[in-house]
């Protein structure tokens, strides 16, 4: 859903979408104001902890969108955080929880963009950095999500350099690996449940493939959604063949994909040029579309995805 009928505010020089005007209305959830040595920050998106956390800002609260555990942060993040976040919801905000942290500001730039959440947390009367205007649900890029985070935390130079360093990080793996231009691939997940589907090309992860050259499958790229990603029945596995396949488990464990008979018949996969994302942290690293995340996750899947697109030539 897209934010709609919405006040206009800025904040580090970057729109803002929400009402953020303290006491606006009867039912405003009242803050308390004293003197701060840094302003606290809740950062509720996925991703938005670690992306202000690259750019050296610690939230006080934080979602784990990726179910990391602890402090919510994996072992990709290059900082650590001095004093652990409080863990907050992912898709169910509790307001007063958030409201207890008294911040100043609150980053939801990749998440529902439902209206109500939105307007849920303007009631705290802080700027709330949600979806860009006219984005749609989880698809806020991570050009976005950085330059958003950026400016609203004051640190706009740094966002460049880390978009800079991770754009040459690309550059240097596409001229390396020059198999990998145009590559059709299809990037996929297995549920616990056991069934199937393929990410569409708004998604992080095919984003992340796309900056190394490939291009989503035409199959898979004709499919229309509101989401970011289609079904795939165990009737049609075949939707999931490309010149590389990409693989995930939403659980931890990706045994069940690599004994699914069904997997193991995709034309790709029985070629040899099936990647199965096995290591956890690369997988969730993979997942997060995130500068700290991408780095790690390039340096550990570049020369398998350059292997398998290699085999289709």
């Amino acid at each position: 859903m897209r934010l709609t009928g919405a006040r206009d505010h800025t904040v580090g020089g970057h729109p803002v979408r929400g009402r953020c005007v303290p006491g606006d209305g009867p039912d405003r959830v009242r803050r308390r104001h004293r003197p701060r040595a840094a302003p606290p920050v809740v950062a509720l998106g996925w991703s938005d902890a670690e992306t202000a956390l690259a750019l050296g800002v610690e939230p006080v609260g934080a979602a784990d969108w990726l179910a990391v555990g602890g402090d919510g942060l994996g072992p990709w993040v290059q900082a650590r955080y001095t004093t652990p976040p409080q863990i907050l919801g992912t898709l169910e905000v509790d307001l007063e929880a958030v409201a207890a942290l008294d911040p100043d500001l609150i980053l939801d730039t990749r998440s529902s963009g439902d209206r109500e959440r939105h307007d849920r947390l303007t009631q705290l009367g802080v700027p709330v950095i949600g979806i860009p205007a006219g984005g749609e649900n989880y698809k806020t890029t991570w050009r976005d999500q950085l330059r958003m985070v950026g400016a609203a935390v004051g640190k706009p130079q740094e966002a460049a350099r880390a978009q800079a360093d991770l754009e040459r990080r690309f550059a240097d793996a596409r001229a390396q690996h020059p198999q990998l231009q145009g590559a059709t691939v299809v990037s996929g997940a297995r549920n616990t449940l056991g069934e199937y589907a393929a990410y569409t090309g708004e998604s992080g992860r095919l984003a992340f493939l796309k900056e190394l050259g490939m291009v989503n499958a035409p199959q898979i790229e004709s499919q229309r959604t509101d989401g970011f990603s289609v079904p795939i029945s165990r009737e049609r596995m075949n939707l999931l063949d490309a010149d590389v396949t990409v693989m995930q488990a939403i659980s931890k464990d990706t045994s069940a994909i690599a004994n699914d008979p069904l997997w193991k018949a995709v034309p790709s996969v029985a070629a040899g040029r099936g990647v199965l994302l096995s290591d956890r942290d690369v997988s969730q690293a993979f997942s997060s579309a995130s500068v700290d995340g991408w780095r790690y996750a390039l340096d550990r899947t570049v020369g398998q995805l350059a292997d398998a697109a290699a085999k289709a030539r």
